[in-house]
């Protein structure tokens, strides 16, 4: 797929495209066309309904669904638009390696406090240093570019599906529809400009 086609035309694999590169899914989705193919209106229409899709879904394939998503600044095997939404193009200026470190860091302590989960954050502009202290205030723990500290061992783990654990994935979710409304948005632009989907 070259563009975006006109929403009236899209097929189910074409769906399922267009919501694996918004939502950063492997998951598939159940057809969300009916039978008859009355189709949608929009794409917002679309991803609406694919998200609404996956408010349905057991608390262990939303929690996959959230592990699949990269972790705050990585800075391999990206996609075009998770490395254009976190800061890791060439058009940006780079992230000074501490910070990198540091979110390399904080990411083993929120995976050690909400095992099977990554921290999942609407970035919307801001840098990794401000993800950084985002995270850090999410944990609860002072802002420093240590490296190492606290010890990843120290951090306090939240069972897996308790009454904590099930809220910060709920949050992850909203996040995630939050960061594929943000990418459709590119995505139109691109449309009339007749740009790649990537």
């Amino acid at each position: 797929m070259t563009s975006l086609p006109p929403i009236e035309t899209i097929d189910e694999s074409q769906i399922g495209h267009i919501l694996r590169t918004l939502l950063e899914s492997n998951i598939p989705f159940d057809p969300l066309l009916p039978a008859g193919n009355p189709g949608f209106v929009s794409y917002t229409e679309l991803l609406d309904a694919a998200l609404a899709q996956v408010a349905t879904w057991s608390v262990s394939t939303r929690a996959k669904f959230i592990a699949g998503h990269p972790r705050i600044g990585e800075t391999k095997n990206l996609s075009v638009l998770s490395a254009k939404e976190q800061g890791a193009t060439p058009t940006v200026a780079p992230t000074p390696p501490e910070v990198l470190a540091r979110l390399a860091h904080l990411n083993a302590c929120y995976e050690r406090r909400y095992s099977g989960l990554r921290y999942i954050t609407f970035v919307n502009g801001r840098s990794r240093a401000e993800i950084a202290r985002e995270m850090e205030d999410v944990l609860g723990l002072p802002h420093s570019l240590s490296p190492d500290q606290p010890p990843v061992e120290e951090i306090t783990v939240i069972k897996p599906e308790t009454d904590a654990w099930t809220s910060e994935l709920d949050r992850a979710v909203v996040d995630v529809g939050r960061i594929a409304h943000s990418r459709l948005g590119a995505m139109k632009i691109q449309e009339s400009q007749s740009s790649a989907l990537n």
